[in-house]
């Protein structure tokens, strides 16, 4: 990934414990997927790899780590813009490049590519538990003002 700004970028103040707060009852507790960190300049999580996330040859389902890099990426987005504003996703891509295999584990990390006042640009890595890559991504998000119609 590119070399991050320097100092913590984040404009709202954020715990792993308030994020997942506001994430409950969500397709993100559904899925198991934790927050774990909050760095300078990026975001952490981790999720399991259990019947809710395999494709019938008993993998992780590529559009699962695609609901995984969009949920750090666009929480990691909000994170970074002041009060007043928010971000919605306008593109996702993914390129799968291991498989994770039933009762695994995955953690993803993004960082910023781009943080700019109309759109974001966030990329985000999920590896293995032994470190492989197993996909990376690249969430484009709009910059909206809180109260404005989307």
């Amino acid at each position: 990934m590119n070399p991050a700004p320097p100092g913590p970028i984040w404009r709202k103040p954020a715990t792993p414990e308030a994020i997942m707060v506001r994430a409950a009852d969500t397709a993100i507790t559904h899925l198991g997927i934790v927050i774990t960190e909050v760095g300078p300049d990026y975001l952490r999580a981790e999720m399991p790899v259990d019947h809710r996330h395999i494709q019938p040859f008993g993998v992780l389902h590529g559009g699962v780590s695609v609901v995984l890099a969009e949920t750090i990426g666009s929480t990691a987005c909000n994170l970074a813009l002041p009060e007043g504003q928010y971000c919605v996703g306008l593109e996702i891509n993914a390129n799968h490049l291991a498989t994770v295999p039933l009762g695994s584990r995955v953690t993803a990390e993004c960082r910023p590519f781009h943080t700019g006042r109309s759109t974001q640009v966030w990329g985000i890595e999920i590896r293995r538990e032994d470190g492989r890559l197993a996909c990376i991504s690249r969430l484009t998000c709009a910059v909206l003002q809180s109260g404005a119609k989307a």
